[in-house]
């Protein structure tokens, strides 16, 4: 049972370089997601990681703390300018693991290797994962599938940034 005193955690992931379009998309994905009452957790660089936090900044419900980023190294500096609170890990790709075991339901936007790396674990994890069918990568590849036999349920497909809003809206349930 999901503790009603905290605002959901959505954990966005995706590639680090976007075309124009992507980017777009990613931005308002944050919105919406902190239109919801959502705090957003990315890996806390550039392309969809840092869309999404700006995104969220421009939220009417956009409050400081909003965004999170788990960077993969030592620097705190190295954050995109809208992670509001920056986690520098020191620990490279691994960082991924806090990236997806800290959210109530994962969203993938495009991706690479990094990108599969973290729906893998969101998979493993038991995590919900919402998957954005446009912008390619690794979100537009598992959209809609099962990863493998381990669960019941599959990557949830959304097409737009407002679907992605209302599938997290649905699998965080009632609040």
């Amino acid at each position: 049972m999901q503790d009603r005193t905290r605002r959901p955690v959505v954990s966005v992931i995706g590639a680090a370089v976007v075309p124009a379009e992507v980017r777009a998309e990613a931005e308002q994905v944050g919105r919406r997601l902190v239109d919801l009452g959502c705090r957003i957790v990315t890996g806390g660089l550039g392309g969809v990681m840092e869309a999404v936090c700006e995104g969220a900044r421009s939220s009417g419900r956009y409050a400081e703390g909003s965004t999170i980023g788990f960077l993969p190294g030592g620097d705190r500096e190295a954050a995109n300018p809208f992670i509001d609170f920056a986690v520098p890990t020191s620990m490279g790709y691994a960082r991924n693991v806090l990236v997806v075991a800290s959210a109530d339901v994962v969203v993938a936007i495009a991706g690479a290797s990094g990108t599969l790396s973290e729906l893998a674990m969101a998979w493993q994890l038991g995590k919900p994962i919402v998957a954005l069918e446009s912008g390619g990568g690794w979100s537009a590849r598992l959209a809609g599938q099962a990863m493998d036999h381990k669960r019941t349920d599959a990557i949830v497909a959304a097409s737009t940034a407002e679907e992605v809003a209302e599938r997290v809206a649905e699998l965080l349930g009632p609040r």
